[in-house]
């Protein structure tokens, strides 16, 4: 079986990570400043690169704040899986592939989802909206004749 992990190469994950996460120009992670200086590179991932902040003071790298923070797989690993739940693969296919446990891929496959809703845009309506009317019945979960009943006492619900 071919590993798909090593076609891929970290230095390109960074490179894309930080094309989406600043696509006009590298600002803090902490207060948005434009005034950072670069401060080098991670000791055990050579392609993160560190960031000063020149207005606030503080460090930060390119994955302080996102979803692949605090993590020890290899980015790779989180950009292939990335890919991967697009192709609606379950996670008992993706754990063989990168030599891990369903229960790891799981944590990692809520992660990317919960980080992927909490990047949409609160939905905004415009112009002209329209909207269906819609009957909700609860409680009567297995006995459709108790809706039935209801409906004939209430008048009809249509």
């Amino acid at each position: 079986m071919l590993n798909i992990q090593k076609l891929i190469d970290d230095a390109k994950c960074y490179e894309t990570v930080r094309e989406r996460r600043w696509p006009e120009g590298i600002r803090c992670a902490h207060c948005d400043s434009e005034q950072i200086t670069q401060q080098g590179r991670d000791t055990t991932q050579p392609h993160r690169q560190k960031y000063r902040c020149q207005q606030c003071g503080r460090y930060f790298d390119d994955l302080t704040g996102t979803v692949f923070a605090g993590h020890h797989q290899p980015r790779r690993t989180w950009i292939l899986c990335l890919y991967l739940m697009g192709l609606n693969l379950s996670n008992q296919q993706l754990a063989p592939e990168w030599g891990l446990n369903k229960d790891e891929v799981q944590r990692m496959t809520e992660q990317l989802r919960e980080g992927v809703v909490a990047r949409q845009p609160e939905p905004c309506l415009s112009g002209e909206v329209e909207c269906d009317e819609v009957d909700v019945v609860a409680g009567h979960k297995g006995h459709p004749e108790a809706v039935k009943k209801r409906a004939v006492r209430g008048g009809g619900g249509g």
